[in-house]
């Protein structure tokens, strides 16, 4: 275990529903305790969905494992309550560096623009992480995690689900409504159901070291293909609290693991990158070789599959946890929603029909970036070389360059919820992406007024120009069944509220730019801060019937209204 941090012991506690005489029942049990497992249960608690998260073991995660947070995911993070201290914590960074050899071959800024709550990444041990998640469960009323609890067998049926748990103190049984399988790449759960787990193997393998260093290195990533101090292969660096710094070195394809991850190889590595004369300590080792991989459907009748339970790929590009993480985010307020009876079984369907391309695109790029840094022939060598080489000099190469993409949000541009344009927006957010943020006036961010439940801006130039029956029929609209929030942007100058709706004032034009909401556009976003449909004009049936769609309601009419809004 890494000496950098003290790990925590979860007591184990023996439960009423061990002691009872059938199978206790909860709406939704979590299997597995990482991030993924953790925002799943977090998220449904704060939703007010009793649940229960099982995992077998005592503590967070041995080693920093997955390290780069993605911006999206800090916007998750900030929803579930646990944002600040995690920014706080990690170690910011927005800018990159990628060399050839010894040569600086270009630098990048994933974050060019200002006007944004959270940087484009964040590093931070995923201990940490996972530390700060099950706090956070420990404040939600209804939400119930057991640790040495080990699922031992999975029985789905049309009314729900079999769960078998093993203790230190004995075997019981419990039910539940929607089982969610959060329990890695190595999934019992999977394996129980006997689901195939397919996709493509790497030869390549790489060295993982965390080491404590002080060092006064900018906080940025830094890329190597071929340097000198580790020839032919590449490298990656990045720096994480704590004075702990992750080094990754490609290693050849039969190199002994036992023997790379050894002291007596691995320290003569780091002395070659770092100096002799820099003092450093060995935090954590690992030596990998990774898959892209995932199951043919992420849902099997009332068992749902997250994070790396339902797709693995390679950690550059920081794809794996970040996208485990939006899969929770895109999932949990959907159960919720059935659960309470706000929408129909039939949005359930949506999760994979949004997921499964996210995770196809992660695997894609995932590949693309292995095959690149370690070109399988000697053509595609002599192609990656040249590339490296014409990306010094121009832009144009440097797109060609693939070091890993980096993580971005999903766009679910397909996806059945999403209501299609009825007019033309020119850029502006569109349906089934995740919601631009800005800032807004005597502080504060766009985003944090969006997520949890449905909401809608409403942009106003003149928000004395808003009527009150078009504001009333939004009160009315909020009190069919599923409430919506709706909140007024005005731009500087616009003060107070409006027909009893909360006025966001829009500092710089930030918000109406980035929306291309000028003319009273509307735009209608999903619980999980996804784009669910927008308008040029507010009118009440449209907004009605794409509401209706993205609950997994009455498709054929939320059509007809999107195409027919102005009609």
């Amino acid at each position: 275990m890494p000496k950098s941090y003290r790990y925590p012991v979860y007591p184990y506690r023996r439960s009423a529903d061990q002691d009872a005489s059938s199978p206790a029942h909860h709406p939704v049990i979590v299997v597995g305790a990482g991030p993924v497992g953790l925002s799943m249960a977090v998220d449904l608690g704060l939703r007010g969905i009793a649940t229960l998260l099982l995992d077998e073991d005592d503590t967070v995660s041995d080693g920093s494992r997955g390290i780069c947070f993605a911006k999206r995911t800090l916007e998750i993070f900030d929803r579930l309550g646990v944002g600040d201290r995690i920014v706080e914590k990690g170690v910011t960074w927005n800018k990159g560096k990628v060399y050839s050899g010894d040569r600086l071959i270009y630098a990048f800024d994933l974050l060019p623009e200002s006007g944004h709550k959270r940087p484009a990444f964040v590093n931070i041990q995923q201990y940490y992480i996972e530390d700060y998640l099950i706090e956070r469960a420990g404040e939600i009323d209804g939400l119930d995690v057991r640790w040495k609890n080990r699922v031992i067998g999975v029985e789905p049926d049309a009314d729900g689900v079999t769960v078998t748990v093993e203790t230190p103190e004995g075997d019981y049984t419990l039910k539940c409504d929607y089982l969610i399988a959060a329990d890695g790449a190595k999934s019992g759960v999977r394996d129980f159901l006997g689901l195939p787990f397919e996709g493509r193997s790497f030869e390549e393998q790489f060295l993982i070291t965390d080491i404590v260093m002080s060092a006064d290195f900018p906080a940025e990533r830094r890329f190597w293909f071929n340097p000198a101090f580790h020839d032919g292969q590449s490298a990656l660096l990045h720096r994480q609290p704590d004075d702990v710094w992750r080094i990754d070195l490609q290693l050849d394809a039969d190199a002994d693991r036992e023997a790379e991850g050894s002291p007596e190889r691995t320290i003569p590595r780091l002395k070659a990158i770092l100096g002799e004369d820099q003092p450093f300590e060995v935090d954590w080792t690992s030596v990998y070789r990774f898959r892209c991989a995932r199951l043919e459907h992420f849902r099997e009748g009332r068992v749902f599959f997250v994070g790396d339970a339902a797709h693995i790929v390679s950690p550059f590009g920081a794809r794996g946890g970040n996208a485990g993480i939006q899969d929770a985010d895109n999932l949990a307020w959907k159960i919720a929603a059935v659960l309470e009876r706000k929408a129909p079984e039939a949005l359930l369907a949506s999760y994979e029909a949004e997921r499964i391309p996210a995770a196809d695109e992660n695997i894609r790029y995932s590949a693309r970036s292995t095959d690149f840094m370690t070109p399988k022939s000697r053509v595609n060598r002599i192609f990656r070389d040249a590339v490296l080489d014409l990306a010094e000099r121009f832009a144009f190469a440097r797109r060609m360059v693939n070091s890993g993409r980096l993580s971005t949000p999903s766009v679910y541009s397909d996806s059945p919820l999403n209501s299609p344009d009825a007019e033309d927006f020119l850029s502006g957010i569109p349906p089934g992406a995740a919601a631009a943020d800005a800032p807004l006036k005597h502080g504060g961010w766009l985003i944090d007024h969006l997520g949890g439940g449905f909401a809608g801006l409403w942009f106003a130039s003149d928000p004395g120009e808003i009527d009150a029956a078009r504001a009333s029929a939004l009160e009315r609209l909020a009190a069919g069944g599923l409430p919506i929030r709706v909140f007024v942007v005005a731009p500087e100058g616009a003060e107070g509220a409006v027909h009893d709706l909360p006025v966001l004032v829009d500092r710089g034009g930030l918000a109406f730019e980035r929306y291309d909401a000028s003319g009273g556009a509307f735009y209608l976003f999903r619980p999980d801060q996804h784009v669910a449909a927008r308008f040029r004009r507010l009118e009440i049936e449209p907004v009605n019937g794409a509401l209706a769609r993205a609950l997994g309601r009455d498709k054929s009419r939320s059509d007809t209204d999107a195409r027919t809004a102005h009609g």
